[in-house]
């Protein structure tokens, strides 16, 4: 939630984004997506707390995306104070690896087209944009950049 509120309450926090918050990240919805075989956590620890993590979908789909084996990259959060130290990159490495492992083809993600930081690390990371996707809640629709990697070097 600490990553979320930092990355997308850029004009503070609204009962909008504390209703998404909860829809997304609450307690009982991510021991639901632990418990599903299809999603995988991966979190990374320093002297036993929580610095990052990064969640995927095996198998999902979407339709700028052609391949048939493949996953998505759901989240990669690092806490801000992390940022910057190699933290998300090893993780992302870590995650494609797994992915790979797993029998996929290519990976994909989006992310959010005003958080600058993220587009660049993933275009530095060897992703490539392949369009525009629209994430809503509630009333509200925001631009999404899609972004896909092949996984033969992983």
């Amino acid at each position: 939630m600490q990553v979320y509120l930092n990355t997308y309450a850029t004009e503070g926090i609204r009962p909008l984004l504390v209703r998404e918050i909860h829809a997304q990240l609450s307690i009982a919805v991510i021991s639901a997506l632990i418990a599903s075989p299809a999603q995988s956590f991966i979190l990374v620890e320093r002297a036993a707390y929580l610095i990052a993590f990064a969640q995927i979908t095996h198998g999902a789909r979407h339709e700028l995306v052609a391949a048939e084996n493949v996953v998505e990259l759901n989240r990669l959060y690092v806490q801000e104070r992390f940022a910057g130290q190699g933290v998300g990159k090893a993780l992302l490495n870590h995650v494609e690896a797994l992915a790979a492992a797993s029998g996929a083809s290519k990976m994909w993600l989006t992310a959010w087209a005003k958080n600058l930081r993220a587009l660049a690390f993933y275009a530095a990371q060897g992703y490539v944009d392949v369009g525009m996707t629209m994430y809503r809640f509630e009333h509200e629709a925001h631009e999404n950049r899609l972004f896909v990697k092949p996984l033969d070097d992983c």
